[in-house]
C-alpha cells in the first residue's frame, strides 16, 4: 500500500513537471524570434545568469548581453534593461552586464540597470511596477525563454523573446539547466496563480517618463 502511494506521488510529480513545461512552451512558441525578425519594441529585458567567482560574466551571461547589443544595433530596441542579482556587495550582476554592454559599444544612455532582479518573477514584476515597461523583447537562452515569456506576460509585460544561444554549451550544463527549469517552471506557476509574492520594490523609475 505504502509503495503504491509512493509510486502514485512520483508519477503525479512527473506529470506536473511535464505539463508545466508544456504549457509555457506552447505559450512561448509563437512569441519566440531571432534578432532579424523580432517585432520592434522600445525595451529589451536582459536576465542575469550568474558570475564566476572572480566577479566576471559567465559565457551564458555574455551571450545574453551580446544578443541584447545585437538588438540595439539592429534598431530593434531603444533601451536595454539589465536585470540581475545584487543582494551582496561582492556580487553585482547588473553592473557586470552593463560593463559588458559598454565594451560592445552600447552607449551608456541606452542602458538601464535593475539591481533587484533576483528571480525571473522579480525581474518581470519590477519591469512593470518600477520601470513602467508594458511591452518588451526578452533576452535569454532557449531553456529559460518559455518561462520568461510566460511570466512577464502574466505580470503585465507584453513579451516576445529572442534566443541568446550564441555558442554550443557543454552537454552537462544543458542537462542541468533543463532539469532545473522543470522545477523552476512549477514554482513560477505557483507564484503566478497561488502565492503572488511581492518582490523588493521602491520608487518608480520609468524608463520613458
Amino acid at each position: 500500500m505504502f509503495l503504491n502511494i509512493l509510486i502514485f506521488i512520483a508519477v503525479l510529480g512527473v506529470i506536473i513537471l511535464a505539463l508545466s513545461r508544456l504549457v509555457t512552451g506552447i505559450y512561448a512558441r509563437s512569441r519566440t524570434f531571432i534578432v532579424e525578425n523580432v517585432p520592434t519594441r522600445r525595451v529589451a529585458i536582459v536576465f542575469g545568469a550568474g558570475l564566476w567567482r572572480n566577479g566576471t560574466a559567465t559565457p551564458v551571461l555574455k551571450d545574453r548581453v551580446q544578443t541584447a547589443a545585437n538588438l540595439y544595433f539592429a534598431g530593434k530596441v531603444e533601451k536595454l534593461l539589465m536585470s540581475g542579482d545584487n543582494r551582496f556587495v561582492e556580487y553585482n550582476e547588473p553592473a557586470v552586464m552593463r560593463d559588458v554592454a559598454l565594451s560592445l559599444g552600447v552607449p551608456e544612455t541606452a542602458i538601464v540597470v535593475d539591481f533587484a532582479g533576483r528571480r525571473t518573477y522579480d525581474t518581470c514584476y519590477r519591469a512593470r511596477a518600477i520601470f513602467g515597461v508594458t511591452e518588451a523583447i526578452l533576452v535569454t537562452q532557449a531553456f529559460h525563454l518559455p518561462r520568461a515569456i510566460y511570466e512577464c506576460s502574466r505580470l503585465g509585460v507584453d513579451s516576445v523573446g529572442v534566443n541568446a544561444d550564441l555558442r554550443v554549451y557543454s552537454k552537462s550544463s544543458v542537462l542541468y539547466w533543463n532539469a532545473r527549469e522543470l522545477f523552476a517552471t512549477v514554482a513560477a506557476l505557483w507564484d503566478l496563480n497561488i502565492s503572488h509574492p511581492v518582490p523588493v520594490l521602491g520608487n518608480p523609475e520609468p524608463i520613458f517618463p
